[in-house]
């Protein structure tokens, strides 16, 4: 008889990972430790706690946006403030694999929390410092939000309709690019540390990342000297590429290369389109742009999306229907990746979150745990970690130290 294999604890089980974080970025980077199976522990501030847990809309008090970036962690409430908040934070550092905190350069410092403090505590601590604009350079001190490092890298520019004014990516890419990032670096200073039993300080920059993010627009701009311009859905030099209108909806298409038009021209019933020299290149298809549009325009405007999908997918033809996140969320793919799964939340009860946006084949892997609730681990942590009895507990919550 076959022993049954344990329970699926990540390639991170036994990492404890002390977080400061708060709002998006921090919170985003230790979101992935946390689905990779490191134990976060998530410090709030008495009171209010992490500031998006007062961010609307709320149901039942809980906030939809502190649900969203704290799946995997638990909760505790240690008054900074405080000296004893303080040496109790220092211990925890003390205890721990990895920090994350995603306040201006010098808050930390100033807190008694700095690198060189905890690291003097614990050699072996992995520092990582998120902020806007990193720790050098004119801007360090700026406060930073994710449309002002959208702004700031050139993303916001080249975001929008031709000839209007630039708009803000939807998804808020300039705070999620630290939760990309901080990870990485994260990581590799962890794969480091085997070898020289040696933490580091990690300095990210959202600015930085999003500069990154840039990709080939940035080359672009290199290269001809000229800044790339906002173009909607469409591509700056491929054609077609981007969204058309349906009869009852929208579709995009994204065509590549030469054969990809050769296959749209077909599926439009067109396929003398494929050798016509107006259309014969990429360049010429650019160069072409309001007209290539507008045959595709006139198709798939007396057509539904349905209707385009198939054939579009019969003659496979890159392409997609533009979903509403409800939609999106509840597509067939979404659902056989279990990207949203159920969990049990101490206040709300049963609610639906998203799942790890990864799969290790052949593992079970079990759902993450909900977003805590402001302090739900406190008492926990306290034992488990650092080993306190319930009367040293009692005596730091008489004393508002924790909560």
């Amino acid at each position: 008889m076959t022993d049954a294999p344990p329970p699926w604890q990540g390639p991170l089980a036994g990492v404890t990972v002390l977080d400061f974080s708060r709002v998006l970025a921090g919170p985003a980077a230790s979101m992935a430790l946390a689905d990779l199976g490191a134990d976060v522990i998530k410090v709030e501030p008495p009171g209010t706690g992490d500031d998006t847990r007062g961010f609307p809309p709320h149901r039942d008090g809980v906030s939809h946006y502190f649900l969203a970036n704290n799946r995997g962690k638990r909760s505790i409430v240690i008054d900074l403030k405080a000296p004893e908040g303080v040496d109790l934070a220092k211990a925890l550092a003390a205890k721990s694999d990895i920090l994350i905190e995603n306040y201006r350069p010098g808050v930390m410092d100033r807190l008694g929390l700095g690198y060189d403090t905890l690291a003097a505590i614990n050699p072996g601590l992995v520092y990582c410092a998120i902020s806007g604009f990193g720790m050098t350079g004119p801007l360090r001190d700026k406060p930073s939000f994710d449309i002002v490092t959208q702004a700031l890298s050139g993303a916001l520019s080249v975001n929008g309709e031709p000839g209007a004014m630039p708009s803000r990516l939807g998804i808020p890419l300039g705070d999620l690019v630290g939760g990309v990032n901080g990870p990485i670096a994260i990581l590799a200073a962890l794969h480091e540390r085997h070898a020289t039993g040696r933490g580091r300080l990690i300095d990210i920059s959202l600015l930085d990342g999003m500069f990154g993010m840039l990709s080939y627009l940035a080359q672009l701009a290199f290269f001809t000297g000229e800044d790339p311009t906002p173009q909607g859905s469409q591509h700056p030099n491929l054609v077609p590429y981007g969204a058309f209108s349906a009869s009852d909806g929208s579709i995009i298409i994204a065509c590549l290369t030469d054969a990809f038009w050769a296959r749209i021209c077909a599926a439009l019933g067109r396929p003398e389109l494929a050798g016509d020299a107006r259309f014969a290149t990429t360049e010429r298809r650019r160069d072409a742009r309001g007209e290539v549009n507008a045959l595709i325009s006139d198709f798939t405007e007396r057509q539904s999306v349905a209707d385009l999908v198939a054939l579009f997918t019969e003659h496979q033809v890159p392409h997609a229907p533009i979903l509403g996140v409800g939609a999106a969320l509840a597509q067939p793919q979404a659902v056989a990746r279990e990207m949203v799964v159920e969990v049990d939340h101490t206040t709300l009860g049963r609610i639906p979150i998203v799942n790890r946006p990864f799969r290790f084949p052949g593992e079970t892997m079990p759902k993450p745990s909900a977003p805590p609730d402001l302090g739900e681990h406190s008492d926990a942590i306290l034992r488990e970690v650092l080993g306190l009895d319930d009367a040293a507990i009692a005596a730091l919550r008489a004393n508002g130290v924790v909560a």
